[in-house]
């Protein structure tokens, strides 16, 4: 193995001879503030003149704010802490056409014509308020004090409570203090202090007062009755309140040990429960303000709402019980007359989400959209299942928009909710992200990679639909941020080798785009960091997988190759801008700098290519997500020269479940293997993401038993290293502990384990990363390369 060198600054050594770097491990995993500064986190001001982002010039401990004045954009400086003070608005608001910004200082509630730039202080509240909002009457502003909603006027400076809801139990529903048992260590206390006994006394008669003023003044109210309620809101027309009631479920959380706690003793991290947990409930209630009477929403008319999923036909011994699935819900959204609202619901198996209008009066829902899914539903836009995701109104109170797969590809839809017609805005082999509408309401602003899977560049579309006017250049990833006056972009730009740096452009397509920033360091631009190819070869099932390929110099090409697997079953590495796995991405030139071919797959499971990529995995994980490495290996071979012979394969939290299965269920085509961070059974991870794929254990053991590694850990041949943080709260040390143990039992000698005391699933220390890739460099040199 080559020796490691810390190089100081701007001092490389530079080495013709085949089979030598440039770089080592230990100078690649140091801290990344080697590699210079990127901008990240844009916003603009007001004007429209400056643009704030985070960055560090001064190599403090942490990115701070920076600035860049459009005016003289030459080097950004720092943002003053009194100037950054004057930035911060904790809470605020905004009309229709934003030209009214409602804001909060402490407790004053302050309004802001942005157009004159005048500002004027509406009231001084008496207590923490939040929540603020615009009413479709602007000249109202709600805004949410002690658990109940008020609201302004504008003109009057009138405010009004327009809820009335009290925390507790309503008055005769359950005992009053006065009726309550004492203990007798109350009653003792009682009758021996006269001051406590008389303060007590008048306690009691102060609530007997208020409770019968209450009765008196015939005044409706809401008790909570022990409810936790949240999300309360006001419609636009201030007809409606809403709120949500969560429950949560009791599931046991599992413990992770900390052998290197401060206090010199082992302590244990809370950490998630695991998959099969039962659901917490979520309603939601509608308080009628004019009627004063209070309702919750009914799930039961769901068409669909009784089906069952395809899979029990695997289990025909048993029987499956029809009965309503459990579900969550996310809303309501109201029109911005207030006159509509929509909820959306999913079904707590992923396998249904059901758009709805509400009923604001009975609460009861209408189907408006429904999208099944037999593996699970998700996408880009489509959110998860406590919401997010792309869903709204357009100004007219009457279309809804929101994204659905329903085409394979993730697209944005426009409904109108009066006759149900919908109409799909977007179309294609390719995906949307993050559609919003321009201030004017009269265009979407959208990202999409309609160009290529590995790009994506910024739209601009009419509102109803039409063609969409490309509005960045650049190759690579463009995140834009509009100007508060839509007139220019800031771009946040990356390429497969360069990192993200700012620019700025004139919203219009075809404008030239000016660069604003340049982080790089010299010492890392010091070395040619290579772009990648991208390629598809052909999988068994005809599928044509892209994959990043790195090649070495044909004078320095070794005969053995590596594969890379990627993390998170669902995230994508194949593109054209700097990926988050950018010290693989070192790793990978210093690989193919020693002569090692290097493939790095966008597998089945993967983002960026639609629905049936995304669930090409559904209730087999280590299925083509596996075969797709085996068919990687076979192209490599059959195209590149490389000895069947000679082949690894590494990854970390998904890509170390990959590596494992590679080497325990593929020995002919994988001589060795580092396997990081590792899910080694699917019983074990958590209930968000693992449910969704192979659905529970509990219903659907064939899936779990298919898919966990330590089921097949007896196929071992290669040379496999193990590496895993201790503190890992995500895939858990026991993870690995479980399947060392199996290893054992199988006689199996020609594994290692590394373990890191100090690390989570993200390792922290470049001592750490340095540590575990020296030995996956190890492990290759030692196993792929010839004596």
């Amino acid at each position: 193995m080559q020796k490691s060198f810390f190089l100081p600054l701007l001092l490389f050594i530079t080495l013709g001879v085949q089979g030598q770097s440039q770089l080592s491990v230990d100078y690649i995993m140091r801290d990344p503030k080697w590699m210079g500064t990127f901008p990240s986190s844009p916003s603009w001001s007001e004007d429209g003149k400056t643009i704030y982002f985070q960055y560090n010039q001064e190599n403090d401990p942490a990115d701070s704010l920076y600035k860049i004045n459009l005016s003289d954009p030459g080097t950004p400086s720092k943002v003053s802490l009194q100037e950054k003070r004057s930035l911060e608005r904790g809470l605020e608001a905004f009309n229709s056409d934003k030209t009214l910004r409602a804001y909060r200082v402490k407790n004053q509630l302050w309004i802001q014509d942005l157009k004159k730039n005048k500002e004027a202080l509406l009231m001084e509240w008496h207590e923490a308020f939040s929540s603020l909002g615009f009413l479709a009457d602007e000249n109202l502003i709600s805004f949410n004090s002690g658990g109940n909603i008020y609201i302004l006027d504008r003109t009057t400076k009138a405010i009004k409570k327009a809820t009335r809801i009290v925390s507790g139990t309503k008055p005769g529903n359950g005992s009053s203090s006065s009726k309550e048992s004492t203990s007798f260590l109350e009653s003792e206390n009682l009758s021996l202090l006269q001051v406590v006994r008389e303060r007590k006394e008048a306690q009691e008669k102060s609530r007997a007062y208020r409770e019968s003023i209450r009765e008196v003044s015939n005044e409706f109210v809401f008790y909570t009755e022990g409810k936790n309620l949240s999300n309360l809101q006001i419609s636009p027309d201030a007809a409606y309140a809403t709120f949500s009631v969560f429950t949560p479920s009791s599931n046991k959380n599992t413990k992770v040990p900390d052998y290197t706690a401060a206090s010199g003793y082992t302590e244990d991290l809370n950490a998630r429960p695991k998959v099969g947990t039962k659901p917490s409930k979520i309603e939601i209630g509608i308080y009628n303000l004019n009627r004063d009477t209070v309702y919750y929403v009914s799930t039961s008319d769901l068409p669909g709402i009784k089906d069952l999923p395809d899979y029990v036909k695997d289990y025909p011994d048993k029987t499956w019980e029809e009965k309503e699935r459990e579900v969550t819900l996310s809303g309501p959204y109201f029109s911005p007359n207030g006159k509509r609202a929509i909820i959306q619901v999913r079904s707590f198996d992923n396998k249904d989400r059901w758009i709805t209008e509400l009923d604001l009066i009975s609460g009861k829902l209408k189907t408006l959209d429904r999208q099944r899914d037999e593996a699970w539903i998700a996408g880009p836009g489509i959110g998860w299942s406590f919401g997010g995701g792309t869903l709204g109104w357009l100004p007219d109170s009457r279309h809804i928009y929101f994204q659905s797969e329903e085409t394979g590809y993730s697209h944005l839809y426009l409904l109108d909710v009066s006759t149900g017609d919908k109409k799909p805005l977007t179309s294609g082999s390719y995906e949307v992200f993050d559609p919003f509408l321009s201030k004017d309401k009269k265009h979407w602003y959208l990202t999409t990679s309609e160009v290529d899977p590995g790009e994506r560049h910024f739209y601009r579309m009419p509102v109803m639909g039409g063609a969409m006017e490309k509005l960045t250049s650049m190759t690579g990833e463009n995140q834009a941020l509009l100007s508060p006056d839509e007139k220019k972009i800031a771009i946040l730009h990356s390429y497969s080798n360069q990192p993200t740096e700012l620019y700025v452009q004139d919203n219009k397509a075809g404008a030239s785009p000016q660069k604003l920033t340049s982080g790089q360091s010299e010492e890392f631009k010091s070395y040619p960091w290579r772009d990648p190819q991208i390629v598809r070869f052909e999988a068994q099932d005809g599928a044509k997988v892209p994959a990043r390929l790195y090649l070495p110099e044909p004078s320095k090409k070794n005969g053995a190759a590596v594969i890379f697997v990627h993390g998170a079953g669902y995230l994508q590495n194949v593109h054209k801008w700097w990926s988050s796995y950018f010290r693989e991405y070192m790793f990978h030139n210093l690989l193919t700098d020693l002569g090692y071919t290097v493939l790095d797959i966008d597998y089945r499971a993967s983002a960026g290519y639609g629905r049936d990529w995304r669930t090409g995995i559904y209730r087999h994980m280590g299925g083509k997500d596996l075969s797709d490495q085996v068919d990687g290996a076979k192209y490599l071979v059959a195209s590149h020269r490389v000895d069947a012979d000679r082949i690894g394969i590494y990854g970390g939290s998904y890509g170390g479940f990959i590596t494992l299965m590679a080497l325990f269920n593929h020995p002919d085509v994988f001589k060795s293997g580092a396997a990081l961070r590792s899910v080694t059974d699917w019983a074990h991870y958590n209930h968000g993401y693992t449910s969704n794929i192979l659905n529970t254990p509990e219903e659907d053991p064939i899936a779990y038993r298919r898919s966990s590694p330590i089921y097949f850990a007896e196929g071992l041949q290669g040379n496999l290293l193990i590496a895993h943080g201790m503190l890992d709260v995500n895939v858990h040390f026991q993870d690995v502990v479980r399947l060392s143990q199996r290893l054992i039992e199988l006689g199996k000698d020609n594994w290692e384990m590394a373990v890191y005391p100090v690390e989570d699933h993200g390792f922290v220390e470049p001592s750490s990363w340095a540590d575990e890739y020296k030995r996956i460099l190890k492990l290759f040199n030692t196993t792929l390369l010839p004596d």
